[in-house]
């Protein structure tokens, strides 16, 4: 216990890993969020327009965000799913115990050394996250590095996001799936993986997720000529993912539809 008091006293990092005694813990500390006029901007616009999938999450002070936090780990563990313990809560921090390796980890060396498993582990993290879905659950902001295997056993990490407070579950949902094809689209190296990776989702997600996902697409699509221009001039990854994503996904919807 020494040594964590320690390290939250002289750390700074947002995110640290600190090693115990006993096991190693992660220790997450809260800042208060910087300017949010385009947040605010975006939920304005969002409303007025009638477009719930680009609501942000409420807007929160850091307890709120702390509190949103641990209320979601609480939630994902009762349902079952693999999270991470809360080993301290402070005013502006927590403390929470290791659970293995994330699933972007895990990828890494293998993208030159083993392409059939690095693409195995995107299509895994589509059918967990169809699998949460199932539960009637939403990750907010899906990504493999917010996954986990350990031993085996899949888990998710940081829950700073609730869209589901601010739209339909099923709208959630699909968000999810998009968001996380902004990943898989984009990092597959078998062009078969992006495929694999959608049957995965739709086999394990309820019925409402995958009509959600057809019903928002058109919005997404709607900006794919001006995303396409905007490549032309500068290269950017977000742009790159934007369009894989939403170029397989809108063939995918189609063909489901």
């Amino acid at each position: 216990m020494t040594s964590l008091l320690a390290a939250l006293a002289a750390g700074r990092e947002r995110v640290e890993r600190c090693e115990l005694k006993d096991r190693m813990v992660w220790i997450k500390r809260y800042r208060r969020q910087g300017p949010r006029l385009w947040l605010r901007t975006q939920a304005f616009v969002a409303r007025i327009c009638g477009l719930p999938v680009l609501l942000p999450s409420p807007l929160l002070d850091i307890e709120g965000m702390i509190e949103r936090e641990v209320r979601q780990i609480a939630t994902f563990s009762a349902a079952g799913f693999m999270t991470p313990e809360v080993v301290y809560r402070g005013p502006k921090v927590l403390v929470l115990s290791h659970l293995g390796l994330p699933v972007s980890k895990h990828m890494g060396p293998l993208r030159n050394s083993d392409a059939a498993a690095h693409d195995q582990l995107l299509v895994r993290c589509a059918a967990e996250l169809g699998r949460l879905h199932r539960a009637g659950l939403c990750h907010g902001r899906p990504h493999p590095r917010d996954f986990i295997i350990d031993n085996g056993e899949f888990g998710f990490l940081d829950f700073e996001e609730v869209p589901a407070s601010v739209m339909p579950l099923a709208t959630a949902q699909a968000r999810d799936l998009w968001l996380l094809f902004l990943q898989v689209a984009s990092r597959a190296v078998q062009p078969e993986t992006p495929a694999a990776a959608f049957a995965a989702w739709r086999r394990a997600a309820p019925a409402e997720a995958s009509r959600a996902l057809t019903e928002i697409m058109p919005l997404f699509i709607r900006f794919l000529p001006l995303a396409r221009f905007v490549l032309r001039f500068r290269k950017g990854n977000d742009i790159i993912r934007f369009i894989a994503a939403t170029d397989y996904l809108a063939g995918a919807t189609r063909s489901h539809s």
